[in-house]
């Protein structure tokens, strides 16, 4: 039977949820491919590459040509033989382990001037006597392409080049031996990226250096760079990159082998797998263990960025050129270490964008993948992510579906950003512990989907109760209430029942004397901030606002929503408008206005609660006697100089406030006396001199009613001395004069009767 009530309730809203759902898994098969799912994962990868910091890598230091080595040694380029200069102090002098320049030398260098020696020597002054012979002579002094050569012959140096297919590219200079061709691949296809043409160092130099690698990046479609290719194709050869090539060296490999998935890893057989070339990773030989290198599509690695880069990255060492060259640094700040040759300074534009920075530099994503490779610690894409994100989705879609109707919007609001709060977490530890960059935005998208869907049918379907709930009770009761009323609307309606509620009614003192005194808009503004902040108080307290007689305000307590503590809450209410006609004085008496008093009386007790009027005009409000009464405390406020006025019956069911008794009144129209009370504050915040007086008021009070009129008055003067603006002690002096020359008759019961309201 409930699964019946829930499923015509709810059955709808499954229903589109699971379309959700769908429509996510479509999403994540790529079958319904969408930019925004693509740009918001790319800022999720770009977030997480931004709150990760890495510590500084001894390992890599970056000799950089900034702007002070260049301001020392010249303008970039510089010749040669400062090169190989550079290139003899970081072996002979520093001893390091490995260099990798992310520079290309595809040029002859002519800066030595032998070339103005040499036409002289052709034409000029081909008539001086052995000046020719001079100049050959001196040729290989200055031949800076061949110091640079000797300088580079048996040292660990890796020469940069760059691979190109624009159209207008010309291949120059020499390529080092690739790591592998298609012969040794046993007919397999690699996805891999292929060039056409480049531009490589001089033949005399890449031969006698020790190796190389391509410098070419990757840039995504927004332009950042997030990986870098660490194998590319040239005709029927495989090259590495110069962050693979210097790593290599530096770990004492001398091959690359590739590592193939087999038909049992890809669920692929025989030709199949043969013709998707699924490679899956790169070898080095390297001691005592191997050294397995993930790759990603196209034969790249994701660049694990650990900071901002450049000099004050703090991830890697930078030294400027200059101090190498000059021997200005202590030997073990590089000795050992792989070295990077390359440029932060913003004239040779080497600085590229990132995730992390969009001026980073680029020696520095080499470093940042030969920091990969020593580590064995890559960022991978597996290959099972599209299964992990579909299971996901299953998981979420199907969760959130079910729940999402059937609770609250709280509970909603809650359930949703745990969903989201427990996928960020998963995806964090799988990112951060299991180093598996699995896509996020399609789940995130359709735990919000399922949320904004499901809050939307809600509001709609609210809506509907609560434009009922309007029509019924919205021009009497206040709105907050008929929200609330709007979740069980069957419950409520506008029929007349007898109820127990309490009523209050609010009177401003002396209203003639005001009106009199302000002009008729000054009067509009002052009448107007008082019932705002009447009407705002008694709100607030859960009550219902009945009507504005005049300068008067009347409202109740317990209906049409049932309040328990309605009596309680009415009472608080009293004193709150108290505490807000003394703040509304403070701005009155600067304006030069009258000062605002007010009078209040509030009556508990069964009253008629309903739709009540004439056929011309109706209203939800409350009659009966205790409505009437209630009226009548507040008109007799004034009479004992009090602010608030209570019958017993709310003095009653509101006991945790501290009562004066005023008296024991008969009011017109009742011949039953009642007695009346003035709540002061709530009982435990009483201080200790109002308790006493209290005491001494109520000791009083029943001298007076026992007609002991000098001990009354005794203590009543005390009292008067001590509160001389209290006029309930003037009040009862004044009465106790009265009857000592006008004794009451012999069966006085002590009550006051009033014959006017």
């Amino acid at each position: 039977m409930n699964l019946r009530r829930h499923l015509s309730r709810y059955g709808t809203r499954w229903v589109l949820a699971l379309l959700f759902t769908l429509a996510a898994a479509l999403q994540i098969l790529h079958f319904l491919p969408t930019t925004l799912v693509d740009r918001i994962d790319v800022f999720i990868y770009d977030m997480r590459m931004r709150v990760q910091k890495g510590e500084l890598d001894p390992r890599i230091v970056i000799v950089d040509i900034d702007e002070k080595s260049i301001a020392e040694v010249g303008r970039w380029p510089w010749n040669r033989a400062t090169v190989a200069n550079l290139i003899d102090k970081l072996d002979e002098k520093y001893h390091v382990r490995t260099v990798g320049f992310d520079v290309i030398f595809s040029e002859p260098d002519t800066s030595s001037g032998y070339n103005t020696l040499e036409a002289l020597a052709n034409k000029e002054l081909k008539d001086v006597p052995g000046f020719g012979d001079r100049v050959r002579a001196l040729k290989p002094k200055f031949d800076y392409d061949k110091r640079m050569a000797a300088a580079l012959d048996g040292r660990p140096v890796m020469l940069g080049y760059f691979l190109s297919n624009e159209p207008t590219a010309i291949t120059k200079g020499l390529l080092p031996s690739p790591v592998f061709t298609v012969d040794q691949l046993g007919g397999r296809e690699i996805d891999a990226s292929v060039y056409k043409s480049y531009t490589g160092n001089l033949e005399e130099l890449q031969q006698a250096a020790k190796g190389g690698g391509f410098m070419n990046p990757t840039p995504d479609p927004d332009g950042a760079i997030r990986r870098l290719p660490l194998l590319a194709q040239v005709d029927d050869g495989f090259y590495e990159s110069l962050a693979l090539a210097t790593a290599r060296v530096g770990l004492g490999a001398s091959r690359v082998k590739p590592v193939f998935f087999t038909s049992e890893e890809t669920h692929l057989t025989g030709d199949t797998l043969r013709e998707y070339g699924a490679l899956k990773a790169i070898k080095l030989n390297t001691k005592p263990h191997t050294t397995t290198i993930p790759l990603e599509r196209n034969l790249t690695a994701l660049i694990n960025y650990r900071g901002p880069g450049g000099p004050r990255g703090g991830q890697y060492r930078y030294v400027s050129a200059v101090d190498v060259l000059k021997e200005r640094l202590p030997v073990d700040d590089l000795a050992d270490r792989i070295i990077l040759v390359g440029t932060t300074s913003a004239g040779l534009k080497d600085l590229r964008a990132a995730p992390v920075n969009i001026d980073y530099p680029g020696v520095e994503m080499h470093a940042n993948i030969i920091a990969s490779i020593l580590d064995g610690d890559f960022k991978q894409e597996p290959d099972f992510s599209v299964g992990l994100e579909l299971v996901e989705a299953g998981l979420v879609g199907v969760a959130l579906g079910v729940l999402l109707p059937v609770l609250s919007p709280l509970l909603s609001i809650l359930v949703s950003l745990a969903a989201m709060a427990g996928v960020i977490g998963l995806n964090l530890y799988m990112y951060q512990s299991l180093n598996w960059v699995v896509s996020i935005a399609a789940v995130l998208l359709l735990i919000g989907s399922l949320f904004v869907f499901n809050l939307a049918w809600g509001y709609l379907f609210e809506f509907r109760k609560s434009r009922a709930m309007v029509n019924l009770f919205g021009e009497y009761v206040a709105p907050e209430l008929v929200a609330e009323m709007a979740e069980n609307p069957e419950s409520y309606n506008m029929e007349g029942e007898s109820r127990e509620l309490t009523v209050l009614f609010c009177d401003v003192r002396g209203f003639t004397t005001i009106s009199e005194g302000l002009t008729p808009n000054a009067l509009r503004e002052y009448i107007n901030l008082y019932l705002t902040a009447m009407s705002e108080d008694i709100r607030g307290n859960r009550g219902t606002l009945d009507k504005y007689i005049g300068d008067a305000v009347m409202a109740f307590w317990g209906a049409p929503v049932a309040l328990p503590d309605h009596a309680s809450r009415a009472v608080s209410t009293a004193l709150q408008m108290q505490a807000s006609a003394k703040n509304l004085n403070e701005d009155f008496i600067a304006r030069g206005w009258p000062q605002l008093k007010i009078g209040i009386g509030l009556n508990t007790g069964e009253m008629r609660v309903g739709d009540m009027g004439s056929k011309i005009r109706r209203a939800y409000t409350v009659m009966g006697d205790a409505v009437n009464l209630s009226s009548r405390l507040e008109g007799i406020t004034k009479v004992y100089g009090v602010g608030i006025t209570v019958g017993e019956a709310t003095r009653l069911a509101a006991p945790q406030f501290a009562y004066r008794e005023l008296d024991r009144v008969r009011v017109k129209g009742k011949n039953e006396p009642v007695p009346i009370f003035e709540p002061l504050c709530l009982a435990s915040e009483l201080d200790e001199s109002t308790r006493t007086a209290l005491d001494k008021w109520h000791k009083a009070l029943e001298l007076v009613r026992a007609q002991q009129w000098d001990q009354a008055a005794q203590r009543l003067r005390e009292l008067h001395e001590l509160y001389p603006e209290a006029g309930l002690y003037k009040l009862y002096l004044e009465r106790i004069d009265h009857y000592r020359k006008d004794p009451p008759d012999a069966d006085w019961d002590g009550v006051t009767t009033f014959e006017t309201k």
